[in-house]
């Protein structure tokens, strides 16, 4: 008889065969199949319209297009970016995990989150705060010129490189602490009683068994190197997101819909890639966690602080002074030209975020209820549909959303409907993920006593499965609110005219030049962002 731990980790099959018996050919069994379907054509429809949009270009122009000296350029570059990013953050990352579980490094739990910490920092802010330090006229350029230090340019490819490693590297850092944690370290004690060292025991055994997290980790960093649209238009860089950026601004939408079709080729490869990297069952993962020392440091114990200590000074102490150095010499000089800042925006953004937080919970109900409830194939598919748009770059949404806004629901652009609608398609998986870990906690004989006792399957559901996954419908609205503040692409492209949220105001003032009023919003978001982190590594169980 399955026991209630079966029904949670069980998988779905388990729990859609308990559950069938009460829904299988019902009215409620056929509306909630219709209602998740509905989800899933919904956010699946900006890919249509792009698509309808690049049919309008024509095959000879749209390759035209695509094999321009333009567009092969951006490719070239974009492929650059993801190379350099992907492969600077394996030498920051990998380094910093084995250091912090492996090593008798002192204050070992302080540095594991002081390196996690810099994803709490939106990716544009961090280039904003770059460009400030080290741009022309930037605080230290100026305080270096007068020594004879000249500053590298931060502009172009370096600082791009520069700036998305420091604030995306934690990615593999994270997946290879985990993969390092999983590792069953007696493997090492038995490769040392056959005389190997720790470094001939590091490539034999352990990185072969930690290759699929770092590996993870390493894809996550491509991914968001790819879609990454802030850091590259700060920094001036010729990468895809940018270069679409200006061409929608310069009414060039047919060689920004080939550009963005181009796009999502190279995102699908990626993810493609990412789903062929998985758990390997057969080597550390799920073994019993260890964190115990199996390297001592010896001398080098204290030297070796200085690692994660220079990463910190660059990822979290030099951008914060700056933002908060701004801060403090911001004054009513920059009050002129439209440019002060209002508390409307604050209000802007957390209206607007809200409004995505209630509209996507509403809409991942039904899919995470059956995905949770049913192991059939219209299951699966509606589930993983709701994914396309968080992998779709804001950037190519936004363009898809401006066609179909354009073309066919014109008393719909530039309307906080079409945004939020936006945001919805973007951050739905969040919400569908924690709601569904929930459908699938909740004791399916509990459901069955009720429906005992006379309930009808709508009762059941409110007075005994509603309370039960309410926690995952919470933590999924906070996660949906928290990363819609910081969403700049789509918010940039799609906010209604007059209505300027922190992003918006915080791009305005950036391409002003006006950065101390940009410092109070872009702390703000630096604190969301840290609260969604502080919800993120709750849930998700993490050590710290």
């Amino acid at each position: 008889m399955p026991t209630d731990g079966d029904d949670a980790s069980g998988g779905g099959g388990v729990l859609a065969h308990r559950w069938g018996e009460e829904t299988a050919g019902g009215t409620a069994g056929l509306l909630l199949a219709a209602a998740a379907v509905a989800v899933a054509i919904a956010v699946l429809s900006p890919v249509l319209w792009l698509v309808l949009r690049a049919a309008e270009v024509g095959v000879v122009e749209a390759v035209a297009l695509a094999t321009s000296p333009t567009a092969l350029g951006v490719l070239v570059n974009s492929l650059l970016l993801v190379g350099l990013v992907t492969a600077a953050s394996l030498a920051l990352g990998v380094p910093l995990a084995v250091l912090t579980v492996q090593t008798d490094l002192p204050f070992g739990r302080f540095w594991t989150v002081v390196a996690a910490l810099p994803l709490v920092l939106p990716s544009y802010v961090g280039a904003f705060a770059y460009v400030s330090a080290f741009g022309p006229r930037g605080e230290l350029a100026d305080l270096l010129a007068p020594l004879g230090v000249r500053v590298p340019t931060i502009y172009g490819l370096e600082g791009t490189v520069l700036v998305l490693t420091l604030f995306v590297y934690p990615y593999v850092f994270l997946t290879t602490r985990a993969s390092l944690l999983s590792f069953d370290t007696a493997q090492l004690e038995a490769a040392r009683t056959l005389n190997h060292d720790y470094r001939s025991a590091f490539r034999r055994i352990v990185l072969p068994q930690i290759a699929p997290g770092v590996t993870a980790g390493a894809l996550l960093v491509a991914l968001y190197a790819l879609s990454d649209f802030g850091t590259p238009a700060i920094m001036q860089y010729d990468a895809f997101t940018r270069v679409i950026y200006v061409e929608l601004g310069a009414f060039g939408q047919g060689r920004a819909t080939v550009l963005a079709l181009e796009l999502l080729g190279v995102t699908a490869l990626v993810l493609a890639l990412e789903s062929r990297v998985g758990p390997d069952e057969s080597g550390g993962y799920g073994s019993a966690a260890s964190s115990s020392t199996v390297l001592e440091l010896g001398r080098l114990r204290w030297p070796a602080t200085l690692f994660p200590a220079a990463v910190a000074t660059f990822t979290l102490a030099l951008p914060v002074s700056i933002l908060a150095m701004w801060l403090l010499r911001s004054g009513p000089a920059y009050a002129g030209g439209g440019l002060a800042f209002e508390w409307s925006f604050g209000l802007n953004s957390v209206s607007a975020s809200l409004l995505a937080a209630a509209a996507t919970v509403v809409l991942a109900l039904p899919v995470a209820y059956y995905a949770g409830r049913s192991d059939s194939v219209a299951a699966r598919l509606a589930e993983r549909s709701t994914y396309v748009g968080y992998a779709m770059p804001g950037v190519v949404l936004a363009l898809a959303l401006v066609f179909f806004g354009t073309r066919y629901a014109p008393g719909l652009y530039q309307t906080l409907p079409l945004l939020v609608f936006a945001y919805v398609v973007r951050f739905l998986p969040q919400a569908v993920g924690t709601t569904r870990s929930s459908v699938l906690g909740v004791d399916a004989d509990l459901v069955g006593a009720a429906r005992t006792l006379g309930e009808p399957p709508r009762g059941a559901f409110r007075r005994v499965t509603l309370p039960l996954i309410a926690p995952g419908l919470v933590a999924g609205a906070t996660l949906v609110f928290l990363t819609t503040m910081k969403e700049l692409p789509a918010t940039l492209v799609l906010h209604p005219t007059g209505f300027t949220t922190l992003v918006t105001y915080i791009w305005r003032v950036q391409e002003a030049g006006y950065y101390g009023r940009a410092a109070l919003p872009a702390l703000a978001l630096v604190a969301v962002s840290g609260l969604s982190m502080v919800l993120l590594l709750r849930q998700e169980g993490t050590d710290g």
